[in-house]
């Protein structure tokens, strides 16, 4: 049962591989393909020609040795002639079916990873968050190298190998029955040792290409957490982690590479058995005078024909199951559930700024409920503070509220719009976010702050940072707004980089904010005069400011207590802690002496 289940999830990817490339270039398949077949046809009339020019010298020979004639070079010649012909007619359509073919692969996989790079875009957050960064790296780079290696010459190797096999026997039975009979007894033999191993080797091409998935996610950890590792000394740890997927890789490609490597030499043993027994009955028969001489050469080439493509078809599964282990990740990557598209867009009003959660419920896995019945009116231009202890669900209604995840019920309405009937890139054109972990890529300084409005001037770009008070340290960099952040963005510290980001969200100048411990990295002095600016910014916008340092959100406009996903307690500061309620013995505990 279990095999079964492998063989069609083999035959499925396989066929689905070959049903995207003719449907990509079927022009260029079906030429290919008759081009192939058109080769394979001329190849395999050769030998019998050929044989009939050995025929001709053969008794040519005898009759001058026995004085009865001459050796026919004329008609030798002729027959050498059109053979020539044949082979280089078979060499030309085997060349342009070549062209094509490989043209036709690498342009479907050329598409292939466009098709994949959008599918990011259009996948939820949850698909990400389930998933190491190595393994969807893993998908994008190694299976589809894997796919692109093999699939130019695997359609036309499996057509023109068994157009081979068939016109050989045709051949082959053409010249003689009785020798046809005794090669055609090591087929089954043959195709009982490629099952065999075909059906041992496969779950070893399949583990091959997730365990190299795995080693890929374990590079990648070690390098982005290079600085975690040493501070604290696990660098053995790590390097034996590596090394355990390291040698789980090792285990399963060598027997994946054993397994598929064996069958050639066993078909070519086969084959040379073949060729014995062909040799043994052939004597016999010419001897009888029931063959010729250039029938025994013809038909011994076409035995060494016939176990050539046998051989090939041994090659082509190998190159097919990695093809099948590598399709079947990429398709189920390609078959991921996408973002829910909203059919009936609903209109924002005017109403810049106003947010509503009625009744909102929400868990990730369907089991634990995060935020239970929530709800809450923030007027436009107000700043609201969502406190509360780890895990009571602030980050969660930020993320609700920005769609990357759907509420299971309730709604959440953005400017009288509820925000299920609202397309995400309009959603999120009101937004403007700066989180606690800090996301800048490789270039200067100007090309990140300039990142959240693309068509921002250099003066506008250094007066965001000026409101962020960023520009000092900026200016002090080498190159100024040309310094180069790296790839990893370790040239600046953990405050310069939140600097940066908090001037990139006021360049973006959006209607709502949103601050997720966005100074939880800067040291005390700095963090002032970034409340003044954040301030400032606040101004005219609507706000939600996620903290955990109490002080920060001591001047919002009302604070949303968070506990076990509900709003427990709700005011501006003051009046909190005039309660003298959990967000009293919360905001105490942070001064209180250690």
């Amino acid at each position: 049962m279990k095999n079964n289940k492998k063989q069609s999830k083999f035959f499925a990817s396989i066929s689905r591989v070959i049903k995207l490339i003719f449907k990509e270039h079927p022009f260029a398949v079906i030429i290919s393909l008759l081009f192939a077949v058109t080769s394979t046809v001329f190849s395999i009339l050769g030998p019998k020609i050929l044989g009939e020019a050995t025929t001709k010298l053969f008794e040519g020979i005898v009759k001058k040795v026995t004085n009865t004639g001459s050796i026919d070079f004329n008609g030798i010649n002729k027959i050498l002639l059109i053979v020539l012909i044949i082979y280089v007619t078979s060499s030309v359509f085997s060349f342009i079916q070549a062209y094509l073919m490989a043209n036709a692969a690498t342009k479907t996989t050329y598409k292939l990873r466009n098709t994949i790079t959008h599918k990011l875009n259009r996948l939820p957050v949850r698909y990400f968050e389930k998933r190491n960064v190595g393994d969807i790296l893993s998908i994008i780079t190694n299976d589809i190298e894997t796919l692109a290696s093999n699939l130019d010459n695997t359609i036309i190797q499996i057509v023109t190998s068994v157009m081979t096999i068939i016109g050989i026997l045709i051949m082959m039975f053409s010249i003689n029955v009785t020798m046809t009979l005794v090669v055609l007894v090591l087929v089954p033999i043959m195709f009982l040792v490629f099952g065999t191993i075909v059906g041992v080797s496969q779950k070893y091409f399949a583990m091959q290409q997730k365990t190299l998935a795995k080693v890929n996610s374990e590079v990648e950890e070690s390098f982005s957490g290079l600085n975690v590792i040493t501070a604290f000394n696990h660098q053995e740890k790590s390097i034996e982690e590596f090394n355990k997927e390291n040698e789980k890789l090792y285990n399963a490609s060598w027997k994946a590479q054993f397994l598929s490597g064996i069958m050639f030499p066993l078909v070519n043993f086969i084959g040379n058995l073949g060729y014995v027994m062909v040799a043994i009955v052939g004597g016999i028969l010419s001897i009888n005078g029931k063959i010729t001489v250039g029938n025994i050469q013809s038909f011994i080439q076409y035995v060494r024909n016939f176990t050539n493509p046998i051989g090939q078809i041994a090659q082509i599964i190998n190159q097919l199951q990695s093809m099948s282990a590598a399709s079947e990740r990429i398709f189920e990557f390609l078959d991921a559930e996408e973002e829910i598209l909203v059919e009936k867009e609903e209109k924002m009003n005017n109403s810049l700024g106003l947010v509503e959660f009625n009744n909102i419920s929400f868990s990730y896995d369907g089991k634990k409920t995060v935020i239970d019945n929530f709800s809450s009116t923030v007027s436009k231009n107000k700043t609201v503070a969502i406190v509360g202890p780890t895990g009571a669900g602030k980050t969660t209604i930020v993320k609700l509220l920005m769609r990357f995840y759907d509420v299971d019920s309730g709604e959440i309405k953005v400017n009288g719009a509820n925000i299920k009937n609202v397309k995400r890139k309009k959603l999120r054109d009101n937004f403007t976010m700066v989180l606690q972990d800090t996301w800048l890529f490789k270039g200067s300084v100007m090309e990140n702050i300039r990142y959240a409005k693309l068509s921002a001037t250099d003066e506008e770009v250094k007066e965001a940072a000026k409101k962020a008070h960023a520009n000092h340290f900026i200016e002090s960099l080498p190159n100024s707004y040309d310094f180069e952040i790296n790839e990893e963005a370790s040239n600046l510290s953990n405050g310069e980089k939140q600097l940066i980001t908090i001037a990139r969200a006021i360049l973006a100048d959006k209607p709502i904010l949103i601050l997720d411990e966005a100074t939880s990295s800067i040291d005390t002095r700095t963090e002032i005069l970034v409340q003044k600016a954040m301030n400032k910014l606040m101004e005219n916008r609507t706000t939600f400011v996620i903290a955990h340092r109490l002080s920060t959100i001591r001047n919002a406009d009302t604070i949303l207590v968070l506990k076990d996903g509900n709003i427990i307690e709700q005011g501006n500061h003051q009046e909190l802690l005039d309660k003298r309620g959990f967000y009293s013995d919360l905001y105490n505990s942070q001064f209180q002496e250690v």
